[in-house]
């Protein structure tokens, strides 16, 4: 998306505060003020008040499988790993506001030691724990994105070329859509709702300029299926900097904002806002020299980001665990992954992370392979060796993982396994999650063909009660 004149670099809503910005970093504009500022080259890594400073990964993102992709479009997988680390036990993590406190030790497991659901499991003849409660159909071209409450957002495929896309949500109560966005609020015909979050309280979405590539975040209180409020410009940017990754959850937005990889600002650091409903501006709550390693996830009140740690020695990523009441500036627990690792997605359910590797490691013992794992409390992990698509969710010991044609359901309590399979002809366009981390009701949405014409004729969405 070129454009001929000078785009400029991110800018924060006028007014905008927060966390101490990292050395070589500019300050946000003084209040009244909306004058971007150009970023400065940033010095050797260091450690901020802000959060971890550390430097850029190597290698290229997966992109998400959503609309993000059909509209932005994304680069590929990572490099593969090269070298390994000695073995250590998982370590709690102090607040990320001491700005000098080492990162713990990777944690490096010997291959095959972890417990593979597939191979030591009993298997059950259905799947363990869920128990379907509903079943609609959505008007073919919407796409749910993983939402926490009876309200999940979506993205809406207009009725006509102006606006193609609308942002809405769809409520599990009476199986309807509403319009939450029906227009871009930026002005400009090339402007496109790109994305959209929520929980029961508030909203958040992105709209993309698909000319010049520039975006704009907005988020508002939420209810009933509706904005309560006038909407607050939370971020925008230029087409060096990559489309906001966001969760929401309770009445708080946080998302990621991070330069392209391959883009001129590639070498500035990365941020992670907050934002809650009713404050005039989000703030900064996490920095991180380099890019973060995947999307933000909220479960039980806590936010995991996977930035770059221990950066002193090499390519390492810290999936990091936040308390969300204090605004992320409580640290709950880390656990370090071997040199180059890096995870497709985490989340921390309960006192457990679940996080997932999307490729083999030449190195890294059992935690470099493919895969889904769950941490334990004695330092062990339960695995699902298939390649994951999507971050997992489910309840308690009932744990529910994406695979390519269906999802694995384990009971860890009972040491059981079951497979869910996707609708019936959604093989082709794939069944995915609406719910990310701990949730009473596990939500998939599907787009579904035809039987007569084999054209793809709707969106089928399921929901199934988590024991």
């Amino acid at each position: 998306m070129a454009s001929t004149q000078r785009r400029p670099t991110p800018r924060r809503a006028a007014g905008r505060s927060g966390a101490r910005p990292a050395a070589g970093r500019t300050r946000p504009a003084p209040s009244g003020s909306t004058r971007p500022k150009t970023p400065k080259t940033r010095p050797a890594a260091t450690r901020t008040a802000a959060g971890y400073a550390v430097p850029r990964p190597e290698g290229a993102d997966r992109p998400a499988i959503d609309r993000r992709t059909l509209i932005k479009g994304g680069a590929g997988i990572g490099a593969v790993a090269l070298l390994g680390s000695a073995l250590s036990s998982i370590q709690g993590c102090s607040s990320k506001g001491q700005a000098d406190t080492q990162a713990p030790d990777p944690v490096v497991v010997d291959e095959g030691s972890a417990t593979s659901v597939l191979d030591s499991y009993t298997a059950a003849d259905a799947a363990p724990g869920l128990t379907q409660t509903g079943a609609w159909t959505l008007p073919l071209g919407t796409v749910l994105t993983p939402s926490e409450g009876q309200w999940i957002a979506c993205t809406l495929t207009g009725e006509n070329a102006n606006p193609p896309v609308s942002a809405g949500a769809f409520s599990l109560a009476s199986g309807t859509v509403q319009t939450v966005v029906e227009r871009p609020r930026t002005q400009g015909a090339t402007y496109v709702v790109y994305e959209a979050r929520c929980s029961d309280s508030v909203y958040a979405w992105v709209e993309l300029d698909t000319v010049s590539g520039s975006w704009t975040l907005y988020g508002s209180a939420f209810s009933g299926g509706a904005l309560a409020g006038e909407p607050v410009e939370l971020y925008s940017a230029d087409t060096e900097w990559e489309p906001p990754l966001m969760a929401c959850s309770g009445d708080a937005v946080v998302w990621l904002v991070m330069p392209m990889a391959s883009g001129s600002q590639s070498t500035q650091d990365s941020t992670c806002h907050i934002w809650r409903a009713g404050r005039a501006e989000g703030s900064v709550a996490v920095t991180s020299h380099g890019r973060f390693a995947c999307e933000p996830t909220v479960s039980d009140g806590v936010v995991t980001l996977v930035p770059r740690v221990r950066e002193d020695e090499g390519v390492y990523y810290g999936i990091t665990a936040y308390d969300l009441a204090s605004d992320l500036s409580k640290q709950v627990d880390q656990l370090v992954l071997p040199q180059t690792v890096r995870p497709f997605s985490a989340v921390r359910m309960g006192e457990r992370f679940v996080f997932q590797i999307e490729a083999n490691y030449q190195s890294g013992g059992q935690l470099g392979k493919m895969g889904t794992y769950v941490s334990q409390g004695d330092g062990s992990f339960v695995s699902v060796a298939r390649e994951p698509l999507a971050a997992p969710a489910g309840k308690g010991d009932v744990f529910v993982v994406k695979v390519r044609a269906s999802y694995v359901v384990a009971d860890l309590a009972n040491s059981t396994y079951g497979t869910l399979a996707a609708e019936d002809r959604a093989v082709d366009y794939g069944e995915y999650p609406a719910r990310v981390g701990t949730c009473d009701t596990f939500v998939t949405f599907c787009t579904v063909k035809d039987p007569t014409t084999g054209y793809p004729s709707a969106v089928s969405v399921r929901a199934f009660s988590v024991a």
